[in-house]
């Protein structure tokens, strides 16, 4: 059964609201005072004439407010409309929304601050590349914790751009004329990750011809990041924590405390908490870090990016090529279990190999020019229950429709042959940003 809906103008019903609770109020003064006045002195007929008069007015107040506050959002919508990057963006009213003008005003002004958002980022972050919601919610994290000194912990699997998130902080921080100093804990042998940190003395152990300054030495008044510090070894640890708590530290071999001014951030691909658990990591060390978190969202979590990475990643490659249609599909229906990094290496390579300047799927690995993900990657789609992997295989196939059809999911809806109510829920379920696509 179809639901018929009327839809009102706010000039109209606004104003009657007003004139309705006027005329109810006077009203209720007739009855009121019908009760300890005489009769004669209460003519109906006057009552009625006061009750019209009065509700006329209101009705005219609330006119006069209405055209106030809603001629400006009009006069602002209208312009909006005329721009084409939001005439771009699709369709200014949806499907039932009818003649309802504040749904419209609504959505116009939802597209506005969508479209202000990606400026946003693309003015203060153009080092990040991407403009999707998980995207803009990460930058904004960034804009709220950059200004302040808190340590920020960031998560994220491998290849996400955890070091680029944490150059971004410190260089919206007040501490972005400092030192910037940057250690991998697993790219330092356990034996020396300590002198690394703290720095020696000279003869603090065999081969310590001389005084070393550590890291955090490097950083003070700067930013120390430390890069997958769930590798850590615990014993070390210890020591971090009491660099945490004290602002000070010791260098090996030293006996002279040394104060320093540095903010941490730090980064990791595994699960600290898990990790805690275990006993794997120290549960002091781990609150100490988590006192700002961003989690960076896989780029299976953000496909509608691949484009912008892909034109990214060959503007600043060793050859200048385009990526056809088909080929663009083939990379939006991969899971990419190696991130930003796969993608990037993978683009490279068939940026190197491809013919006539143009990547097609055969210049892709065999599993992605399949283009189906249980063929793309058998070992990630082994690891998911069958529920997930029909999941990713659905969410899958709406990103490649949309990538078709340039977003427009009237189109999409055809091309998989399902309605429209039904893609949009799907989007929704799948958290894709149309948008994006569209853009």
């Amino acid at each position: 059964m179809k639901h018929i809906r009327i839809h009102i103008s706010p000039y109209i019903i606004i104003p009657v609201i007003f004139a309705g609770i006027a005329a109810i109020s006077a009203i209720l003064a007739f009855r009121i005072t019908q009760g300890w006045m005489k009769q004669e002195y209460v003519s109906a007929f006057g009552i009625t004439i006061w009750v019209v008069v009065l509700a006329a007015g209101a009705f005219a107040c609330g006119l006069v407010i209405v055209r106030v506050i809603l001629r400006p959002v009009e006069v602002f919508v209208r312009k909006a409309e005329e721009f084409p990057v939001l005439a771009a963006t699709g369709p200014m009213r949806n499907e039932g929304e009818g003649g309802d003008r504040l749904a419209h005003f609504a959505r116009v002004l939802e597209q506005v601050s969508d479209i202000l958002g990606k400026v946003e980022a693309r003015e203060l972050f153009p080092e990040i590349i991407g403009q999707s919601k998980a995207v803009r919610a990460v930058l904004s994290q960034i804009v709220k914790v950059a200004p302040t000194d808190s340590t920020v912990l960031i998560s994220g699997e491998s290849g996400t751009g955890k070091e680029l998130v944490a150059t971004s902080i410190h260089e919206h921080s007040a501490r972005k004329d400092k030192a910037m100093v940057k250690l991998n804990c697993v790219a330092i042998p356990e034996g020396l990750l300590e002198s690394e940190l703290f720095g020696h003395e000279r003869g603090a152990f065999t081969g310590a011809t001389a005084r070393k300054i550590g890291k955090f030495e490097m950083a003070d008044g700067g930013t120390l990041f430390l890069d997958e510090i769930g590798d850590m070894p615990l014993n070390t640890q210890g020591k971090i924590l009491r660099v945490l708590q004290e602002r000070e530290f010791e260098r090996v071999g030293g006996t002279k405390p040394i104060k320093v001014d540095v903010r941490f951030v730090v980064a990791t691909n595994k699960d600290l908490e898990k990790m805690v658990k275990a006993g794997q990591f120290r549960e002091d060390l781990f609150y100490r870090l988590n006192v700002f978190s961003v989690h960076l969202p896989p780029l299976r979590e953000r496909k509608e990016d691949i484009p912008l990475l892909v034109d990214h990643i060959i503007e600043n490659g060793p050859k200048s090529v385009r990526v056809s249609p088909v080929a663009m599909q083939r990379l939006m229906a991969y899971p990419w279990p190696g991130n930003v990094r796969e993608l990037q290496n993978m683009v490279e390579r068939a940026a190197v190999m491809c013919e006539n300047d143009t990547i097609e799927p055969h210049n892709l690995p065999e599993g992605i020019a399949g283009g189906l993900i249980h063929q793309a990657d058998p070992l990630l789609m082994e690891s998911l229950s069958m529920d997930e992997q029909l999941r990713e295989i659905e969410k899958g196939m709406i990103l490649e429709a949309l990538q078709r059809t340039g977003g427009v999911q009237v189109k999409a809806a055809e091309f998989l042959g399902i309605n429209v109510r039904s893609l949009w829920h799907r989007v929704k379920k799948h958290n894709i940003d149309v948008k994006a696509i569209r853009d």
